[in-house]
């Protein structure tokens, strides 16, 4: 392994790291030389990624958490920091999606939808920021989506969670970039998960996502956890504020 890319003796905390993109991710930071605490709503699945990591060799804490609950991200941040002995990087990567016309968009899913997508982001950020700030060091991978630039109907909630998101990572890295805390973000494209699933359940589905994608074709999760290995790591150094998309060129034509 290049030594840039080498993540040994760093400690990642990542949230929604219990299935999809958050346990690839998790994962390929193991993979990387991470130790991983992971977590998420349901704990039977952060204790079943939290044993692939340390089946890597690599420490791995389980954690219970809601994100939207600023209690509950303040408890998992001091217990990750307490049993692993500091946290370098965060990745945000919980959330949730819903689409609703806006005239029947009830009002407590937008709230949840907002909690849950850019607050949830905005707390972890927080109780991270005095130990990152103080060390001077610390890497944040904000997990946003192609659907923070491009706009699409029904999307009132989720769409603008994730534009939002995209610029508390620019704030950020403004803020933070004195301290040599690097923020930035990751929009996905499609990809084959369990809140895509319903997309992609059936062939003619699964050609009609692949025809706006310009490489016509889906991917692996692991390439998102590989670009999280970059975004984590010594080689993205002089890189902040960015969003990055991958997303075989589906946003290529609009920004």
């Amino acid at each position: 392994m290049l030594r840039e890319f080498d993540l040994t003796g760093s400690t990642a905390l990542v949230t929604g790291g219990g299935r999809g993109i958050g346990r690839a991710i998790a994962l390929t930071l193991a993979e990387a030389g991470a130790d991983v605490a992971v977590a998420a709503r349901t704990m039977s699945q952060v204790e079943q990624v939290s044993k692939e990591i340390k089946a890597l060799n690599r420490r791995s804490l389980s954690v219970q958490v809601d994100v939207a609950d600023p209690q509950d991200v303040a408890a998992m941040v001091s217990r990750t920091t307490s049993e692993l002995g500091k946290i370098d990087i965060l990745v945000n990567n919980a959330g949730i999606s819903g689409k609703s016309p806006l005239t029947s968009l009830d009002t407590n899913a937008w709230h949840q939808i907002i909690e849950t997508n850019l607050s949830g982001p905005l707390y972890c950020c927080r109780a991270v920021a005095p130990q990152m700030l103080e060390r001077r060091y610390g890497r944040i991978i904000n997990i946003s989506s192609t659907s923070g630039a491009i706009p699409s109907a029904e999307g009132a909630a989720y769409n603008t969670s994730k534009a939002a998101l995209n610029m508390l990572t620019k704030v950020l890295s403004l803020e933070w970039a004195p301290y040599n805390v690097g923020v930035n973000a990751i929009g996905p494209g499609w990809f084959n998960t369990e809140m895509s699933k319903a997309s992609l359940a059936t062939p003619n589905q699964r050609a009609k996502v692949e025809s706006i994608i310009p490489l016509g074709r889906l991917t692996n999760l692991r390439d998102l956890g590989l670009l999280a290995v970059f975004l984590a790591s010594a080689a993205s150094q002089w890189m902040t504020g960015q969003v990055i998309y991958l997303d075989g060129g589906e946003t290529g034509a609009v920004l």
